[in-house]
């Protein structure tokens, strides 16, 4: 099993950056994927950014292209999402996820709110 815990989230105002941070914990050898998904109020959870754990290669939404990168800190088994140029509509809980050719393991969420 795979433990994930977010933290960082919070409430900016737009135009406003934030990071995001997800460590994993326990069988973290079995991680080749993670990435940052997110839910808004009356909306399906929506991919918003991977990191494939060997060569750093990541891919992003369309609609946090060039706002938003995702990186990783091996050492520290971390990911992080750092947020810049902030809209009203990312305003979602975040969740961290991870897994092997999936996303299997899952993070209980951080709120993110950002204000007009």
């Amino acid at each position: 099993q795979v433990q994930l815990v977010e933290s960082g989230g919070g409430l900016v105002q737009a135009g406003d950056s934030l990071r995001l941070s997800c460590a994993a914990s326990g069988r973290t050898a079995s991680i080749y994927l993670m990435g940052w998904f997110r839910q808004a109020p009356g909306k399906e959870r929506e991919f918003v950014a991977g990191i494939r754990w060997s060569d750093s290669s990541a891919d992003y939404a369309d609609s946090v292209k060039g706002r938003f990168t995702i990186s990783r800190d091996n050492a520290k088994n971390t990911v992080y999402l750092q947020m810049s140029s902030l809209k009203p509509e990312d305003t979602a809980i975040y969740y961290c996820a991870a897994g092997l050719s999936a996303y299997a393991y899952w993070g209980q969420g951080t709120q993110v709110t950002v204000s007009s």
